[in-house]
């Protein structure tokens, strides 16, 4: 990124020409107004990256600026001074969106200081813009050819589908997914083949740990009228269905070790025999399997081949559990509450906020099914168009989700010090998760990365 343009909303014309020259100097593009109304004119015309907000204001007062700024400019960094502030001042721009928060007077060089910590976020906002803009165009691809779509925003699930969309664009390389069970394998594995060149040949599914020994030659390559007691009429298999498109192995390591070995040869040679024929079948398909178990373990032990392993591990995509990426919660509880009400024909207008709360702070060992399951029963038990936390049980939660208090902080009159120990209570009270104090503060996970090295605070 080249310089930051940088725009200076306050009244007081001594104060405004003086940051003004002093970021001119450090090479920043400075513009600057004395009024709301001048302000935004400016920024209908030009591009601004940092806005420096007076609170005390003519026209209307700093904080309606700062929240109109962030409807129409959410792009925008705002840091905000005053000559009057307090402790309620403090949270109420942080709430708010603003990233800093100077009292009159100030250092310029703390100024220079919040602004270079600012531009590094800008910077990274930059980068993970365009990581979003991949994401959406999978999700967008996958609802358009698949009728769904993979909800979430947090960087472990964009990975996910960034990966998803590179492999699915190398036509015959064997993907392992891996991640604990009810995180999502299937709907990955499905994603992969509709994101793929695959997408208008048969993607089949199949669970390994429901297939007896004695059944696994005829399921997966099919047999011969005759070739059995019981085998009445030709029968394909479930490669000779899936060719052309995809085969979905799910719990591999369920798989017999005699399985293993048959499945194994058939992966090197591409080709199949129906049991009671003559001549081999060439396939053509795309292997994706899964698992929630730990491969290498089963290996040690022997109850899983090393070579088998190898052959569908070309690429590995791991789908993290829900509770290391809580923030994709809240809009997990908004796509299950709609779709799930839109089944049942129940109306339901919202979620309970003290719902949200608790479960970005529950340990979900169920993960993204448990969660379904939950707003599926809560939706049943509801009386009115709101779900609450008397719908939904959250087993073994503390009050660690009770909504933050600051009503015993002393008063202080440094409001860096206010704006420092509300953020420690917030730390305190969530367990020291970062993404759940953020939640308290009503603050961005990356505002509250910045405010941490702005105080130096270790967690």
């Amino acid at each position: 990124m080249e310089s930051l343009s940088i725009l200076i909303l306050d009244d007081e014309k001594v104060f405004r020409d003086e940051i003004r020259e002093f970021l001119e100097n450090e090479s920043f593009a400075v513009s600057a107004a004395d009024k709301p109304s001048e302000a935004f004119l400016i920024l209908e015309k030009t591009h601004v990256d940092v806005l420096i907000l007076d609170l005390r204001l003519p026209e209307m007062d700093g904080f309606a600026v700062l929240e109109k700024v962030k409807q129409l400019y959410p792009h925008i960094e705002v840091i905000m001074i005053t000559g009057h502030g307090d402790m309620d001042a403090v949270i109420q721009a942080m709430r708010l969106g603003a990233v800093e928060f100077f009292p009159k007077p100030f250092r310029l060089l703390d100024m220079k200081a919040a602004i270079k910590r600012t531009r590094r976020f800008i910077e990274l906002a930059h980068k993970l813009s365009e990581v979003n803009k991949s994401y959406e165009l999978v999700s967008k691809d996958l609802r358009d050819n698949f009728g769904y779509e993979i909800i979430g925003t947090s960087k472990a699930i964009q990975q996910v589908m960034d990966l998803m969309r590179k492999v699915a664009q190398v036509d015959n390389t064997s993907v392992l997914i891996t991640g604990e069970s009810g995180t999502g394998k299937e709907l990955v594995a499905r994603g992969i083949h509709h994101l793929s060149a695959r997408r208008e040949s048969y993607f089949h599914a199949v669970n390994c740990s429901a297939i007896p020994e004695t059944l696994f030659e005829s399921e997966f390559f099919g047999h011969r009228k005759g070739a059995f007691t019981g085998a009445n009429e030709d029968k394909a298999g479930w490669f000779e269905i899936a060719n052309g498109g995809s085969l979905f192995l799910d719990e591999i390591v369920d798989m017999h070790p005699n399985m293993q070995s048959k499945l194994l040869r058939v992966l090197e040679d591409r080709k199949i025999r129906r049991l009671g024929a003559v001549s081999d079948i060439s396939i053509d398909v795309r292997i994706i399997a899964a698992t929630n178990q730990n491969i290498a373990d089963l290996i040690e032990m022997n109850k899983f081949r090393n070579d088998l392993y190898f052959r569908v591990n070309s690429f590995e995509i791991y789908i993290p559990p829900l509770r290391e990426r809580p923030e994709d919660i809240p809009a997990l509880l908004k796509y299950y509450t709609d779709s799930i009400s839109r089944k049942l024909n129940k109306r339901i207008n919202g979620i309970d906020s003290k719902v949200i709360s608790a479960a970005m702070n529950y340990h979900f060992p169920g993960n993204v099914r448990e969660l379904r399951n939950m707003v599926e029963r809560a939706i049943i038990l509801a009386d009115g168009d709101r779900l609450t936390l008397n719908e939904f049980s959250f087993v073994g939660l503390n009050s660690a989700t009770d909504e933050l208090v600051l009503s015993d902080v002393e008063e202080v009159f440094d409001l860096d010090e206010i704006e420092k120990r509300t953020i420690i209570k917030a730390l305190k009270n969530s367990g020291y998760i970062k993404s759940d104090a953020a939640q308290l503060l009503n603050i961005t996970r990356q505002s509250l990365d910045r405010r941490l090295e702005k105080y130096d605070i270790q967690v």
